[in-house]
């Protein structure tokens, strides 16, 4: 059962500046007493839990958006600034997504902060759930930091309630702000648990967090000289993922519409053994996500034909770039399991050449929707009313990522194969061998196949985005012209490497704290 979020007045990140009476009110909270009952408490946690849902963090279509900033995906009305960040025309005053994702963080951070320093008060829960409780909120404030570090750089490390003297901080050097992640990280896979609620930190969640910093860290952004000993290390910490006593693994379970892999994105596959960590949503309004009305109607994932082309054929072989008439028996069956095109059926009719109009396509990946006509219920599924959890951190990602760094190592064999790419390809459909066997151990050709493979497996899941950073192909693949399906020219798109691999600390941020200067290279 979905953990019920609720949201109770809670003053978390005020402070007093006036209280001078022994007196504790009655009538209301303050920053001390709130803290004294259980039912604030598990407020408190709830706050730092909610801030996930926030436009800049992961919440209404922030993943999908992030894809419209690739070959992947186009959004016609630039929602939240993501068009602006595609075309290479980002600034410190776009707004958007970059001043949303530096405050919410920060918004997160505070409430974690808060609650680190004055649940300690509590009366009522035991010491145990105390402890769980606070290293619970540790991990929500590493993932924010996460957020931070990964998009600006260099940011305030702050680990205190929020107060005065923080609006005037530099911006820490993001080296000692990963450091301190990673030693949260370390310390909380050892105290929190192997198993626990949906939409809970455990162990490895921790461990999962670690290996995905790890791996942005020994990748060519930040790693151009190659040092084995940064890819070891990103190796090391998803093994430790894949030995952990959590019994993840890769969901093959039988759902009601299509393959595994369908089934995996459809409240039929919450919570499943590849789920390592999710934001648990639900169909109320602001308690979900916005998929369904942007696959139905917005139209801002926008699948651009780049990515219709991208994919293979059932041998693992390219297709000829250009086909229209597509045949999903024939292509990489994530495909038919991804992608609305024209001529295929969705929600109980053959799509038209013109019914998706921004480029004649849409996602169903992550909706209600498929191949059925759907009920009035799931038609009437409104803006942050999704109802399907969003995978934070899943398995599969775990296995791309132990291949990508053995590659890198030059350690890729058909036993490392053999535990990640061949079961990733079998639960996608794939069932020819040339599609399944060893390529054999050449690395450039390797490399390829796991690019392909992050590229197929994560559509509309806001991965890309950052694997085109940190390999430095964005500069590569994101400058030119993209095309609707049926190869009309949208626009031309500009990527400028000197500049755009990091966001800018927003203006608004700057104006309140100078301190943040210098800003980001060309900003």
């Amino acid at each position: 059962m979905k953990r019920i979020q609720i949201i109770i007045p809670v003053l978390l990140g005020a402070f007093c500046t006036g209280c001078d009476l022994d007196i504790e009110p009655q009538d209301r909270y303050d920053q001390q007493t709130f803290w004294y009952s259980a039912k604030a408490a598990e407020g408190g946690l709830t706050g730092c839990y909610n801030a996930l849902l926030e436009n800049g963090i992961y919440g209404r279509a922030a993943v999908y958006w992030e894809d419209d900033a690739t070959p992947n995906g186009y959004n016609f009305s630039n929602d939240d600034s993501w068009t602006t960040i595609a075309n290479g025309a980002q600034t410190a005053t776009s707004g958007g997504i970059i001043a949303n994702r530096w405050s919410h963080a920060y918004k997160g951070i505070g409430r974690c902060n808060t609650l680190l320093d004055n649940i300690d008060l509590n009366r009522e829960l035991d010491k145990s759930v105390i402890e769980e409780y606070k290293n619970q909120a540790r991990f929500l404030r590493v993932l924010f930091y996460y957020m931070l570090t990964t998009y600006y750089g260099d940011c305030p490390l702050i680990t205190t309630t929020p107060a005065m003297e923080h609006k005037s901080l530099p911006r820490t050097p993001r080296t000692e702000v990963v450091s301190f992640m990673l030693g949260e990280l370390e310390q909380l896979s050892k105290v929190l648990p192997p198993k626990a609620e949906p939409g809970h930190p455990t162990s490895g969640a921790a461990l999962a967090l670690k290996a995905r910093i790890l791996l942005f860290e020994a990748s060519p952004l930040l790693n151009p000289s190659h040092d084995d000993q940064k890819w070891r290390d990103a190796a090391d910490a998803a093994r430790a993922v894949m030995d952990c006593d959590s019994d993840y693994q890769l969901f093959t379970a039988p759902g009601q519409i299509g393959s595994a892999y369908r089934n995996l994105f459809l409240e039929s596959g919450e919570n499943s053994s590849e789920c390592i960590f999710s934001v648990q949503c639900m169909n109320q309004n602001k308690l979900g996500l916005s998929f369904e009305l942007i696959a139905r109607q917005y139209g801002t994932m926008a699948p651009l034909r780049d990515l219709i082309d991208f994919y293979c054929d059932r041998d693992g072989n390219a297709r000829t770039p250009g086909e229209q008439r597509l045949d999903p028996s024939k292509i990489d069956p994530r495909f038919g399991a991804t992608i609305v095109y024209p001529g295929c059926k969705f929600m109980g009719s053959t799509v038209t050449a013109t019914q998706f109009q921004q480029t004649g396509c849409t996602i169903k990946k992550y909706t209600v929707y498929d191949e059925h006509t759907p009920t009035a219920a799931e038609k009437s599924i409104g803006d942050t009313e999704s109802p399907i959890d969003y995978m934070i951190l899943r398995y599969a990602d775990i296995l791309l990522m132990y291949a990508e760094a053995k590659n890198e190592l030059n350690e890729l064999d058909e036993t490392v194969w053999n535990e990640t790419v061949r079961p990733i390809r079998t639960r996608a459909g794939f069932t020819a061998e040339s599609a399944l066997e060893f390529p054999g151990k050449d690395q450039e050709k390797l490399r390829a196949v796991i690019r392909y493979e992050r590229r197929a497996e994560f559509v509309g899941e806001g991965y890309y985005y950052n694997d085109l950073r940190r390999w430095r192909e964005a500069e590569n693949v994101n400058n030119g012209p993209i095309r609707k399906f049926n190869n009309d020219v949208i626009l031309v798109r500009s990527f400028e490497p000197s500049r755009d691999y990091w966001w800018p600390v927003p203006q608004g941020e700057i104006d309140l704290n100078r301190n943040l200067l210098p800003n980001n290279p060309s900003y």
